[in-house]
């Protein structure tokens, strides 16, 4: 698969080979110093080809060779075992977390126009960082997303005292609108790990909505839906809604976009256009609020990691199944 390095010319890994599949994920991966089990490497592999009988042989060759090292269960690209214990440490702070994004969701749920609540960033992934907080990504009645937001906003500045430890309610798509644009490596994996907590139903609708992350990870099924809170609203929450339908609650929630996106606009200036329409993307039926432009520095990284593997073992590396879209 891989031959002998040479002096004189760059070994070539392809991208349906074997060593491919299984080299990928540990480096996307990497970027959070974060080593994978087999069965990780299999659900965030790219090929549908794959299974875990190639993937061991692959791995073995690229341990072999020492592109790859292994401790106990884990496999990653680099001779750092302390990743292990660090992520050991992030999985347990994370299942402590999870029963406070349970209580935040009940709570999250009862706000009106609020139709679905899956957690999202680090704590889908079983991941919890001393400083981490946690995400949620809402599903709004379409035409009310921005009441709803700012309502949950306000919420959270006035009685959280603008606290992201345990509501960091940041990406909000509409009923109408599940299909997310943006279609990479990082969204997929985005998508594929999010973890939903209210409403099983709509979540079940919002995987198939993104079919197309099939061709990121074919291997990746939906997140079990056992635990996750039933829709339910209460009368406070009809009442609610009931007064916001209609022309004023129309006028309100275009109101609350034209605000917002103006306030962000005066915030984040130093932002290029492109970037901005993808970081805070401000649509009637979408809002993203991620200032850092998480997913451009995920995406670079990647490669900037794919480079310095090529460098370190003097190889290339295929590009194409890890960035382009299959028909």
């Amino acid at each position: 698969m891989v031959g002998n390095l040479r002096s004189s010319q760059r070994s070539f890994i392809a991208s349906d080979s074997p060593l491919h599949r299984a080299l990928m994920p540990l480096l996307y991966y990497e970027i959070f110093s974060y080593p994978l089990t087999l069965e990780e490497i299999l659900r965030f592999n790219h090929d549908s080809d794959s299974n875990v009988g190639e993937l061991q042989e692959a791995l073995d060759e690229l341990e072999a060779q020492s592109y790859v090292f292994r401790y106990q269960k884990y496999y990653l690209t680099r001779d750092c075992p302390d990743w292990i214990i660090r992520r050991e440490e992030h999985n347990a702070r994370a299942e402590r977390f999870l029963g406070k994004a349970q209580l935040m969701t009940h709570l999250i749920r009862r706000f009106p126009f609020v139709r679905g609540v899956f957690l999202s960033g680090s704590l889908s992934k079983n991941v919890m960082p001393k400083d981490g907080d946690i995400d949620y990504f809402v599903i709004t009645e379409a035409g009310r997303l921005w009441i709803a937001r700012t309502l949950l906003v306000l919420f959270k500045k006035i009685f959280l005292l603008n606290s992201y430890k345990y509501f960091c309610v940041n990406y909000f798509v509409d009923i109408e609108h599940l299909e997310i644009e943006e279609k990479n490596r990082f969204t997929a994996t985005e998508i594929v790990t999010l973890l939903p907590v209210y409403n099983p139903q709509l979540y079940q609708r919002f995987y198939e909505a993104n079919h197309w992350v099939g061709s990121y990870f074919p291997h990746s099924l939906p997140r079990s839906t056992r635990g996750t809170i039933a829709q339910h609203s209460g009368w406070g929450k009809r009442l609610l809604e009931k007064l916001l339908r209609g022309r004023w609650g129309d006028w309100l929630d275009a109101f609350f976009m034209k605000r917002t996106l103006g306030y962000w606009n005066r915030k984040f200036k130093s932002l290029n256009p492109n970037n901005f329409s993808i970081a805070l993307k401000s649509r009637r039926y979408v809002s993203k609020h991620h200032p850092q432009d998480f997913q451009h520095r995920v995406m670079n990284a990647y490669e900037a990691r794919i480079q310095d593997f090529e460098e370190r073992h003097f190889l290339q590396v295929e590009r194409q199944a890890v960035w382009q879209l299959k028909d």
